[in-house]
């Protein structure tokens, strides 16, 4: 179930609308298209939603704005950093208004101040009652979550709550 809707007997369609519209993915390696600018990236999975021009701009300009990324809206990936990208592809994610956002090694490929600084935007997101599954390695990033589940070998090992 999400949002009080059974999703085990959806056919592929309904559930790749599901996908665009209720789940949020943050890869660790980003997955931004490399010829598109930062503010491109962000309106693709409102695209595929049908969203209207005019609300799909107001949504990514706003999204980007929350990962402090405005003024480097029309950049490519290229000719961003690290930490950008990173932050264009949380914008990404974020823009459908998702229930759940699922972040996989968000920080695994940035910098520790860097790491920081996504892990920031995850704890207000959360603050403001966005749900977020982080998957770590890290116990530096894994400490600062409200809940930890430790799986091993498949099974859940520990879960312990702040």
């Amino acid at each position: 179930y999400l949002n009080n809707k059974s999703v085990s007997r959806l056919d592929d369609d309904e559930l790749a609308k599901i996908r665009n519209e209720e789940i949020g993915f943050v890869f660790q390696s980003f997955h931004l298209l490399a010829r598109n600018s930062a503010f491109d990236n962000v309106m693709l999975p409102l695209k595929y939603a049908g969203v209207g021009k005019e609300e799909a701009t107001k949504r990514s300009n706003d999204v980007l704005d929350l990962v402090g990324l405005s003024s480097r809206s029309k950049h490519t990936p290229a000719e961003l950093s690290g930490g950008q990208q990173q932050r264009v592809a949380i914008a990404r994610a974020l823009v459908n208004k998702p229930s759940i956002l699922f972040a996989d090694e968000p920080t695994g490929n940035l910098d520790s101040k860097t790491g920081q600084d996504v892990m920031k935007i995850f704890k207000d997101l959360n603050k403001n009652g966005q749900t977020i599954i982080l998957i770590t390695h890290e116990d530096s990033i894994a400490k600062q979550s409200n809940r930890i589940i430790t799986i091993m070998d498949g099974l859940i090992k520990s879960d312990f709550r702040e």
